[in-house]
């Protein structure tokens, strides 16, 4: 239906303009003087513009967006610039141009619509920009515009879509955390070690298949040279500092500095020289295995960036239906914004079958302070061995401070 009524609506208009027309010849013909002319005169220029118009086609405009940078943080402002290109100089009385974007950038817009409405006139080539002030975490799509054009009467308007794809990844904002490993994996302290991560490199117990982040004099030629792919030594190490986090995707309203603040935990373990992995179930399970070095970095991070809140099985059912639990040489870390008895329960018997401590970070609130209920059960995790370390909104850098433990 509404296909068929579009060319009755042009027809419609076609037949308005001629009926003005008319009507103004005639009042010029009755009326006769040169008010009366000088009126007709002066219409049939808008008159023919909007004939030209309703041919004119929208097809050789080219429309281009450019950005500065395909990767952004979370909070970063995203400057897109837009150039439309044509091959002949008709003059346009205007041009409405909108980018059409995805919902989460709309969002982030203030639902505002990225329009601009330029007067080209006879100008082949004319450009604009528009600012999103504060991108948030997510990979976003661009699809196309819509153009726009019209007659200074109104009467004749044309429309047109032009793809112009596009995608940008935002990874999780992070904060420059100083990591120090926890001695009481080996001690019975709740402080931080300060020492640098180290393995005795004095010592090869062995050799394993070369994984991104070994060091180029760990490996072992003679082994590579016989199995034709490269190994490394595998040294004894004095303290295991690697870490394993699980971070918890169930919908909450402190997700977003949940995801921030798993991000900045990894980027500092990392950096630290220790090495880590994850394990997220939202929609889909995803685990990464425990490694180094800057391309596991990134592969963490763009996972981070596209994770969901969609997890429907409480964190301790994560916890109990996972097999990683079992290594019994790495620190186990678990982040969460929700802290309740039965996972309590959970992270003390998984630190019991382990022989260590779990180490629990919750997130809050900017200066919120934990509730009644709250600091029973931490009360509770403490008296089982479930270390709890909590974390407020834009205090990331405190999170290993001594302050941040409940003993």
């Amino acid at each position: 239906m509404k296909e068929l009524w579009i060319p009755i609506k042009k027809v419609w208009k076609f037949i308005l303009l001629l009926f003005l027309i008319l009507l103004t010849f005639s009042y010029a013909m009755f009326q006769g003087g040169f008010v009366s002319w000088f009126l007709l005169y002066s219409f049939l220029p808008f008159a023919i513009y909007c004939v030209a118009i309703a041919f004119y086609s929208l097809n050789e405009l080219e429309v281009t967006r450019t950005l500065q940078k395909l990767d952004y943080n979370a909070g970063e402002p995203l400057r897109v610039a837009v150039t439309v290109k044509r091959s002949k100089s008709f003059p346009l009385f205007y041009l409405l141009v909108e980018d059409n974007l995805d919902d989460s950038l709309k969002f982030a817009n203030q639902q505002k619509k990225p329009k601009a409405l330029l007067l080209p006139g006879l100008k082949k080539e004319f450009s604009y920009e528009y600012i999103i002030e504060e991108l948030p975490r997510g990979e976003h799509f661009f699809q196309s515009f819509t153009l726009r054009i019209g007659d200074p009467l109104g009467l004749f308007e044309k429309e047109k879509r032009v793809t112009s794809e596009g995608k940008i990844i935002v990874y999780p904002a992070y904060s420059d955390l100083l990591y120090r490993p926890f001695e009481n994996q080996y001690d019975q302290g709740l402080t931080a070690s300060r020492e640098r991560v180290q393995r005795d490199t004095s010592m090869a117990t062995g050799v394993r298949d070369y994984q991104p982040g070994d060091r180029f004099s760990w490996i072992n030629w003679k082994a590579s040279a016989k199995r034709n792919v490269l190994m490394t030594k595998e040294f004894e190490q004095r303290q295991s500092h690697d870490v394993f986090v699980v971070m918890d995707c169930v919908p909450d309203n402190h997700f977003e500095p949940l995801v921030s603040f798993t991000a900045s935990l990894l980027r500092a373990i990392l950096k630290k020289g220790a090495q880590t992995g994850l394990l997220t179930i939202s929609s889909d399970r995803a685990s990464f295995p425990i490694r180094g070095g800057e391309q596991h970095l990134q592969q963490l991070f763009y996972h981070l960036a596209k994770i969901e809140a969609k997890c429907i099985s409480p964190f301790e059912k994560v916890l109990d239906t996972d097999g990683l639990f079992i290594q019994q040489t790495v620190s186990f870390m678990l982040v969460t914004a929700q802290i309740t008895k039965p996972l309590i329960e959970k992270a003390s018997f998984l630190g019991q079958r382990r022989g260590g401590t779990i180490t629990l970070f919750l997130i809050k609130g900017e200066k919120v302070s934990p509730t009644e209920n709250e600091r029973s059960l931490i009360a509770m995790a403490n008296a089982r061995g479930v270390r709890i370390v909590m974390v407020h909104e834009g205090e990331h850098k405190a999170a290993f401070s001594e302050v941040n433990f409940f003993d």
